[in-house]
């Protein structure tokens, strides 16, 4: 079994029903860090509609929030679903701005060791990330 997420017309992703699952619910929490909704709604039928502008601003501002973390456990869990959601933005024809704008250190999630404030996220990090997963994330 599988799902779909279509932006109107076009597919952007049919994963497994258990690869759905998952970024679904983590699209809910990451939505709460992001401070904006994901712009994606469950139609009930093995299908999700995303909304191209409201899931690129969505992803846009997830995508800023890792950037500007100095925090390794905050970015690791970050990155993975915006790899994958970056797929999805690229698919659906948007861009990520945060992706070509140098970040600015966050306040709320510093760790500081005995190095001080570590680096913070990685941009080609992300998009190499993003590649590997577009080549066997089926349509």
């Amino acid at each position: 079994m599988s799902q779909y997420f279509r932006a109107g017309d076009r597919i952007l992703w049919n994963p497994s029903n258990r690869a759905a699952e998952l970024f679904i619910h983590m699209a809910d929490v990451a939505a709460r860090i992001a401070e904006r909704p994901t712009g994606i709604r469950d139609e009930h039928a093995d299908e999700y509609e995303v909304d191209p502008a409201q899931f690129e601003a969505f992803v846009d501002a997830l995508t800023r929030r890792y950037l500007s973390s100095s925090h390794p456990v905050v970015r690791t869990l970050l990155e993975g679903f915006i790899a994958t959601a970056l797929v999805l933005v690229d698919r659906a024809g948007g861009t990520v701005s945060a992706l070509s704008e140098v970040p600015v250190l966050d306040q709320r999630d510093v760790p500081v060791g005995t190095r001080g404030i570590g680096r913070l996220g990685d941009a080609a990090r992300l998009l190499d990330l993003a590649a590997t997963l577009a080549r066997v994330m089926p349509r």
